[in-house]
């Protein structure tokens, strides 16, 4: 078993404007922490200069991975990364980098303890979010609401880009997923809910990014298709036989 205690995944598709800034932040802030480290970019087929600026950081920071993909989605590019990943906590971090990457501690002990998934929030209490659209947050809270009517239950901010895994959990639920677009947050919720893991919702301060590549109209279609498909493939067994999950004594 690995003694690495966090891996970060930031799953990237042509973010070659973005991606430089986002690992000098997030490295130079995990270099003054007295824990293990790896970063890993699923780089998910970009076909811009994402990946050469990424290999180019590489050589100049020690304890950041590539992982070149093909082109998939975002939700194939997460799985990829985190089955990659070796950390005891393994933490999903969007490339824009829209939570301060200082909060990072709120998800991990000693802050937090005795959880599976970690869940970044923009709603519940204490959270809050900077310079969004009111068109872009009404839309996705019409989405959250699809998201936990179908598929979840009591989870406030299901999309957030932003949630932090226990390594035992992380080869439970994505082995089992199979979603690859936007949606995978809400099969891996789902799955989560019906093995009994325990989640819980952290407060974030989210800062909303003028070049986000989520589309809203278009992607809430998909997101809502690939949502049915959860429940589908749920029915007709396809996850297997789903129990409770058995989490270590340490734990």
């Amino acid at each position: 078993m690995s003694n690495l205690f966090l891996s970060i995944i930031i799953p990237a598709y042509n973010e070659a404007v973005r991606i430089l800034p986002t690992l000098h932040r997030v490295t130079e802030y995990l270099a003054n922490q007295q824990y293990s480290w790896e970063v890993i970019v699923a780089d998910d087929g970009s076909t811009d200069t994402t990946g050469d600026l990424v290999s180019t950081f590489i050589r100049e920071v020690a304890g950041v991975t590539l992982l070149s993909l093909p082109h998939r989605g975002k939700g194939g590019a997460v799985r990829a990364g985190m089955l990659q990943a070796q950390g005891e906590y393994r933490f999903l971090c969007d490339a824009d980098l829209s939570m301060p990457i200082e909060q990072l501690e709120r998800f991990l002990p000693p802050q937090l303890e005795g959880f599976e998934i970690a869940l970044g929030s923009r709603e519940v209490f204490g959270a809050r979010r900077i310079d969004e659209p009111s068109r872009r947050h009404i839309m996705g809270r019409i989405f959250n609401w699809l998201a936990r009517a179908l598929a979840v239950r009591g989870i406030g901010d299901t999309q957030c880009g932003f949630k932090c895994f226990q390594r035992e959990a992380v080869e439970v639920l994505f082995s089992r997923q199979k979603t690859n677009g936007f949606a995978f947050d809400i099969e891996v919720l789902f799955l989560a809910q019906k093995m009994k893991m325990r989640l819980v919702e952290v407060p974030i301060d989210w800062y909303h990014m003028s070049q986000s590549k989520v589309r809203p109209m278009r992607d809430a279609f998909a997101m809502t298709k690939d949502i049915l498909g959860v429940r589908r493939r749920a029915f007709t067994g396809q996850y297997g036989k789903i129990t409770p999950f058995q989490r270590s004594k340490h734990q």
